[in-house]
């Protein structure tokens, strides 16, 4: 079926995180799409319903199986059942990993700018954050892994926390990439946990390599996070999974999670994640081709309304990376200057020292509502 991706949903007075205000602000920051979910997801919601009973529910075997096919077909990541587990979401596995491959005090590495738990589960978990900052390069992000190297050594770090595709920068590690991260960290003898959960919204040009793909005889030091929730719009229902090959690791996460009693998803994540995976391969498609509309429309806005604006053109997810730094000097003068003009974006500062004067804007929305926030964001900084 053909999707309409401009139809603007009123989302005022549902709870939404999103669109929370109390004025007309056009909000075009939290990582949630204003599109509808794919029709077979909303028909396999409803079929539950009619059912009526919504008692205790486990994972069958046709969900393993639609994981394990979607997985392989798309990027040739060989999954069994039981390298499959299951958890309420990415950010509470972090914490999970943490608890796993860490003690109080240990250092964890992240790069910088990056997605903010990151830092805050780290310091949560009672662990000490290295951070080593991005390069930029030809308009995108590299890692420098002299300076990680460095600082693991320095730190003795045990864990290396990866956003594989990066969020804000939306960066798609190249296979070659990855590999020279998985020596580094093979030769410290450091554990990799792999955050993928934007895997599925790489862009046109651009491969996914799932990190666990390139890590045999390095098993039992990878884990890989993922999730249905911001490929398919469904972040509300919550549900993720963890990937892991190693049978004694995936013994250990196990056991972990009966701690926290942190490893069943309700009826309706398991309804949806299953029906994502065998039936929204069409909304996905249609949703990606809308979103890099809504990047050119982006892009070439800037350049004609702002063009002191540095853009870093997203390899994968609907985030744009936007460096400000033409058109303000503080970062929280740069926030409200946008917020008096009804417009919110994501504040760089958040995602760490590299995103002092930068903003991050969500396209996911109809080209109608993305015009009228541009048009806003132009009023604050023009």
């Amino acid at each position: 079926m053909q999707y309409n991706f401009d139809e603007v949903i009123d989302r005022s007075n549902t709870g939404s995180i999103k669109w929370h205000y109390a004025d007309d602000t056009i909000p075009l920051w939290v990582a949630d799409m204003d599109f509808k979910a794919a029709q077979p997801i909303l028909d396999s919601l409803q079929r539950v319903v009619d059912h009526g009973i919504l008692g205790y529910t486990k994972q069958s075997d046709d969900l393993y199986q639609a994981i394990i096919d979607w997985h392989s077909s798309r990027y040739g990541l060989q999954l069994e059942a039981d390298q499959i587990l299951f958890s309420p979401g990415v950010v509470p596995s972090i914490s999970l990993m943490l608890n796993l491959f860490t003690e109080v005090g240990d250092a964890v590495l992240i790069n910088d700018p990056i997605y903010t738990p990151f830092v805050t589960k780290t310091k949560l978990n009672g662990c000490k954050v290295v951070s080593s900052a991005l390069v930029e390069k030809q308009g995108r992000y590299e890692f420098d892994l002299a300076d990680m190297e460095a600082k693991i050594k320095k730190n003795r770090v045990k864990v290396f926390l990866l956003c594989n595709p990066h969020n804000p920068g939306g960066r798609v590690w190249t296979a070659d990439e990855l590999q020279a991260v998985l020596e580094l960290c093979k030769k410290y003898q450091v554990a990799v946990v792999s955050d993928e959960i934007h895997q599925d919204l790489t862009l046109s040009g651009h491969t996914f390599t799932p990190f666990l793909s390139l890590a045999k005889g390095y098993e039992h030091m990878v884990v890989s996070l993922t999730s249905m929730t911001k490929t398919f719009n469904v972040a509300g229902i919550k549900g993720s999974m963890i990937f892991v090959k190693d049978k004694a690791l995936a013994t250990q996460i196990k056991q972990q999670q009966q701690l926290n009693d942190e490893y069943e998803l309700n009826l309706f994540a398991y309804t949806v994640m299953q029906s994502a995976y065998e039936q929204g391969a069409e909304w996905l498609e249609q949703a990606l081709v809308y979103i890099e509309k809504n990047i050119d429309f982006t892009l070439q806005y800037l350049a004609t309304h702002l063009p002191d604006i540095k853009v870093m053109r997203p390899e994968a997810s609907y985030l744009i990376w936007l460096d400000c730094s033409a058109y303000a000097e503080e970062d929280k003068a740069l926030y409200d200057a946008l917020r008096d003009a009804k417009v919110e974006l994501n504040s760089g500062i958040q995602y760490g020292k590299e995103g002092h004067l930068k903003l991050r804007i969500n396209v996911a929305c109809p080209q109608s509502i993305l015009a009228e926030g541009l048009n806003r964001v132009k009023q604050a900084l023009a």
